[in-house]
């Protein structure tokens, strides 16, 4: 049975919660630069306004869809037309040039979640893709569903988790994704997936690899019943939460370990922190074929895949060429937390930010041979 309208089932979220471990900034990461950011125009929105690493030019036009009806109008109209359009969701996980876009930007904000709870197949909700993440995994916890609380502060909307294949901490979301309902642009039509259809692999999908093609719409999750947590996968917050790795814990104490974590490592936005003002990791974690991984360092991480390949660090890889923690010129630097995060540390322009991408790319592609791919969606731009 379809599920009611969203804006007739909307539930009010709890608010994300963002404390957490923040070190003291040093002064010297504190530089106070000549905004280079393109200046507004009058009349037309600023990208970096509405973007996680603050950086972007204006869009020629800006529209903002609060119901899927909307959205679905706003998107194959646009098509129809032949203007350019860019979907934009909370603009955590973009990077736009500083000649903005020459096109219409329609912004995700519909609301709304249908639930079905039942024993024998736990909580089967249907998001709308312009909810908040992080309070869903807060009131998921809230409302006894298990399963995301690993995925606690990533920032964004539930749209955009299935064409990540967002995750964190050992899970992902395509363990938990019963479905997700698109716009295929490609024939202006409605169109359902199921995860077999769905080409998930690590922080990818079919939605990424066809870049654009579809708008998503609602995502729908079956997740577990009760308090306690999935079964723990990553070590680091085993460790945190006291437990061996595949043990549970309460579902509240993981979300709470996980933004302990990800704070302590600039990873959960704070408005007034620059260190936190960035797209997240850059950089994906490289998998390697084992004789590349096996030329690496012998203390190099190594994470072996289900298809014989080996997964290894980026953030590892980055430092171990010689980029530490801060490195950079300007207002594009590293995280002073954690070398996988780019940062804009107040009016840094999408071209520094680049040039610094491209600097580590090739620093780690000239000592060990592997090329990190960006994991950003990149607008107007190119590494």
């Amino acid at each position: 049975m379809c599920p009611e309208p969203f804006d007739k089932l909307r539930t009010a979220l709890v608010e994300g919660h963002t404390d957490g471990l923040r070190p003291a900034q040093p002064a010297y990461l504190r530089p106070e630069p000549a905004d280079l950011r393109p200046e507004p125009v009058e009349g037309r929105e600023l990208l970096a306004d509405h973007t996680t690493l603050r950086v972007g030019g204006p869009a020629r036009r800006m529209i903002t869809a609060e119901t899927e009806a909307e959205l679905v109008e706003a998107v194959t109209d646009l098509d129809a037309s032949g203007e350019p359009l860019l979907v934009l969701g909370g603009g955590s996980n973009l990077l736009v040039d500083d000649a903005g876009f020459d096109g219409t930007v329609v912004k995700v904000a519909t609301r709304g979640i249908a639930e079905d709870t039942a024993a024998c197949s736990g909580a089967v909700i249907t998001v709308a893709a312009g909810e908040p993440w992080d309070p869903l995994v807060s009131h998921a916890i809230e409302r006894g569903w298990s399963g995301i609380e690993t995925m606690s502060g990533i920032p964004g909307l539930v749209g955009a988790t299935p064409i990540q294949n967002v995750g964190a901490y050992g899970a992902d979301v395509s363990e938990l994704i019963s479905m997700v309902r698109t716009v295929d642009r490609s024939t202006r039509q409605r169109k359902t997936f199921f995860p077999v259809e769905c080409g998930f692999g690590y922080r990818t999908s079919r939605f990424k690899s066809d870049p654009g093609r579809f708008v998503v719409l609602s995502v729908t999750f079956q997740l577990a019943l009760g308090s306690m947590s999935q079964p723990i996968r990553y070590p680091e917050l085993a460790r945190l939460l006291g437990v061996e790795v595949g043990q549970r814990a309460p579902a509240a104490e993981v979300r709470e370990a996980v933004l302990a974590l990800r704070s302590a490592k600039g990873m959960v936005l704070v408005e007034d922190d620059h260190d936190t003002w960035s797209a997240g990791s850059f950089f994906t974690n490289p998998i390697l074929s084992q004789a590349t991984a096996g030329a690496l360092p012998a203390d190099a991480p190594r994470f072996s895949q289900p298809d014989g390949r080996v997964k290894t660090s980026a953030a590892w890889l980055i430092e171990q060429a010689g980029f530490r923690k801060g490195y950079g010129r300007g207002a594009a630097r590293l995280s002073a937390k954690h070398t996988l995060a780019l940062t804009n540390r107040g009016g840094a322009s999408a071209a520094e930010l680049l040039s610094l991408a491209r600097e580590i790319r090739a620093g780690v592609q000239a000592k060990y041979g592997v090329e990190l791919v960006p994991e950003p969606v990149l607008v107007g731009c190119e590494l």
